[in-house]
């Protein structure tokens, strides 16, 4: 395989693409919605991260702007993590000291540039210095660029992909949405990749087996659609165990996945059908305008992280809410101690 088609954002029907537009849609510049918003889901995500035996080490890449800094920098006050702050020390104490935010016995990585900063980030992760990272003030292409690089980077034999985490105030349960910020045209194999990330950071992080719709924009098999076709033939590898952990059901569309009148009224009966909680989407332009109306429409509150690599990585966003930027960091925490309980410390 070329190292071109192992590019996170390559698309099945896209050959080649210029690094620049490798991550067309910069999850992490998403504005968060107006006004405050809370929700009970996010709330328990963060105190469990505070209740963790230690605090994980979560590099903070290029935190040069006060968002970027305060948001860590908070969240270590709460004992979420223990910061390490890669980027140039000068420029890091400047932005502490003008926003009046503490950076305390943190550590910092003295680094020029943002590009070395990622590396550097990579390079804590693979010794076991960091156990998650975090987008600072870098662009995301430079970030994931050194996460996803065949021959240095953070890959695993899994296909990168993103979730979001949405808490919308007139649903029950938290709702996954994926892929609506990195795999453009996924095929069957990558979306594969894809449910299976959702799958273990919903149970990694201790909400369960997760009923899991494919989305479409019918409820039956159309060969026309070819969303279709590979939701049921996701549904079968689930049932041939090649996707494990979560209870499957598609194509199933929007009002057949979350609304159990809808699909009553369709004569639709599964586990799945009127109760999902992981949302798939055929391609990143439907889940990225899925993840969008929740957020705008529907008042959810959001945070995301970056699965696939050996650790997870965190894509906050300067608008985001102290709540969101929060919770976004406790999932990153909490997932990342599942990944790796050996960063727990000794009892």
């Amino acid at each position: 395989m070329s190292q071109q088609e192992n590019q996170t954002m390559a698309s099945s029907s896209a050959a080649s693409v210029t690094p620049a537009q490798q991550y067309v849609q910069d999850s992490a510049d998403m504005p968060a919605a107006s006004g405050p918003k809370s929700h009970q889901a996010f709330e328990n995500l963060i105190e469990r991260a505070r209740q963790l035996p230690g605090k994980v080490s979560i590099g903070i890449v290029w935190p040069c702007e006060q968002h970027a800094l305060e948001g860590a920098m908070d969240a270590a006050q709460q004992n979420i993590l223990e910061p390490v702050l890669i980027g140039p020390r000068a420029l890091i104490t400047d932005v502490a000291q003008s926003g009046g935010i503490d950076l305390g016995g943190a550590t910092i990585v003295d680094v020029a540039t943002s590009q070395e900063a990622a590396a550097r980030a990579v390079a804590l992760v693979k010794s076991g210095q960091v156990h998650a990272l975090m987008k600072g003030s870098l662009h995301t292409d430079v970030l994931m660029h050194a996460v996803v690089s065949p021959e240095s980077g953070l890959r695993t034999a899994r296909r990168v992909s993103h979730v979001f985490l949405l808490a919308v105030p007139a649903y029950d349960d938290l709702i996954f949405v994926t892929d609506a910020a990195i795999n453009i045209f996924p095929d069957l194999t990558i979306k594969r990749d894809i449910v299976q990330n959702a799958i273990d950071l919903h149970r990694g992080l201790g909400l369960g087996e997760p009923r899991v719709a494919l989305l479409s924009a019918v409820e039956t098999v159309n060969p026309k659609i070819p969303g279709t076709v590979d939701a049921a033939a996701l549904c079968k590898m689930a049932e041939r165990g090649q996707i494990e952990g979560g209870v499957l059901d598609g194509p199933l569309a929007m009002d057949n996945a979350v609304s159990a009148e809808a699909a009553k009224i369709k004569g639709i009966t599964s586990p799945v059908a009127g109760r999902a909680q992981i949302l798939v989407t055929p391609d990143l332009e439907a889940g990225n305008m899925l993840a969008k109306n929740m957020i705008f429409l529907a008042g959810a509150d959001s945070a995301g992280v970056v699965l696939g690599a050996s650790v997870p990585v965190l894509l906050t966003s300067r608008a985001d809410s102290v709540q969101a930027r929060l919770a976004s960091i406790a999932v990153g925490a909490l997932y990342a101690r599942h990944l790796h309980p050996e960063s727990a410390p000794a009892a």
